[in-house]
């Protein structure tokens, strides 16, 4: 894969004891050192007219003030710090080339994958929070549309919990489609399967709100009996993965029963999705705090890339899994362009 990176995301400083942690970075590249193929890119930060796109003024100048005056605690879970403020228009620079990347072509071994922090998916239009200061995939995704590179972007979120900015921002979208995984009542406790968009985005976000303890099995069926439907349905010229890895089992904040191998089959389901699509395809880091998970999952998508042939996955989706995706599929999600964007 080719990997955005840029060393000033590390400067975001949230101190000692934060699981958002420029360790975070460090640990990917530690683990991706030995592996054949790979590839770092290092773009241009995001022009800020592309993040007055999706977030308030307001909001994007008192943050810049604050980061300006040294930071401190936004709020009870972000913290920013002089750097931040730098590192977060390097965090949605990169996602926005992962994006262009895609759209221009590169595929296969040349997938783009954005290691930036700090992730985006909370950031809603006119504040921060869960970690997040400018959603980085919103950005990318209203970027290469208004530039027309794109007519429609779908982005899936596999990350342990709801993207509420996202799903926020795109809403009301009709060429925006926002698919969200995420653990039941986990932080920010949003994303309920009945909302579905609204206006011109009606039916076009996805909610599948999985109960604590939810394997990859449940994760799988769901990308082949809705997901993919849907997003074939949707006919996007991009698809964006919020690639979150906290959903794994041993990560240290969430309870859900993903392993690494499983990332991988997210992975091969997904780059299935996106050539029935005729879809671009490109990754942006969200969340992982595990730094062995983390870095080991990361390198698990690399290696799909590569050729790595995840195993299959043998389980059974549990009675309530089964009953979340049932649901789902009642909302109107059944394959069929004319009821979807």
């Amino acid at each position: 894969m080719k990997f955005g990176y840029c060393e000033t995301c590390l400067r975001h400083d949230t101190g000692p004891r934060h699981p958002e942690s420029p360790d975070r970075l460090r640990a990917i590249r530690q683990a991706l050192a030995d592996r054949h193929g790979v590839e770092y890119v290092a773009p241009e930060p995001v022009d800020i007219e592309r993040v007055l796109a999706v977030h308030e003024e307001n909001y994007v100048d008192g943050l810049e003030l604050f980061c300006r005056r040294g930071g401190g605690n936004w709020d009870a879970d972000t913290v920013a710090s002089e750097k931040s403020w730098d590192a977060a228009l390097a965090s949605a620079g990169l996602a926005e080339w992962a994006a262009e990347s895609a759209l221009e072509g590169n595929d296969g071994r040349d997938t783009p994958f954005a290691l930036g922090r700090p992730p985006g998916h909370h950031a809603v239009p006119d504040r921060a929070m869960g970690f997040c200061f400018f959603n980085n995939a919103a950005v990318a995704a209203r970027s290469v549309i208004d530039r027309g590179l794109a007519e429609r972007v779908a982005i899936f979120d596999w990350d342990v919990h709801h993207g509420n900015g996202t799903q926020d921002i795109c809403y009301d979208q009709g060429d925006v489609f926002y698919v969200s995984i995420h653990e039941e009542g986990l932080y920010p406790a949003t994303g309920r399967i009945t909302e579905t968009g609204e206006g011109e985005g009606e039916r076009t976000t996805m909610n599948i709100p999985f109960p604590p303890g939810t394997t990859q099995t449940a994760y799988v069926a769901a990308l082949v009996e809705v997901i993919g439907p849907a997003l074939v349905a949707f006919d996007p010229d991009l698809i964006l993965i919020s690639a979150g890895f906290d959903a794994h089992e041993h990560d240290p904040i969430s309870r859900m029963r993903v392993s690494t191998e499983g990332y991988g089959l997210f992975t091969k389901r997904v780059c299935d999705i996106a050539e029935q699509s005729d879809a671009a395809l490109a990754f942006i880091l969200e969340g992982g705090y595990g730094l062995d998970t983390l870095s080991s999952s990361v390198a698990l998508v690399h290696e799909v890339f590569d050729g790595y042939q995840p195993a299959s996955d043998d389980g059974e989706v549990s009675s309530k899994a089964r009953d979340v995706l049932d649901r789902v599929k009642e909302q109107g999600f059944d394959g069929d362009p004319s009821r979807q964007g």
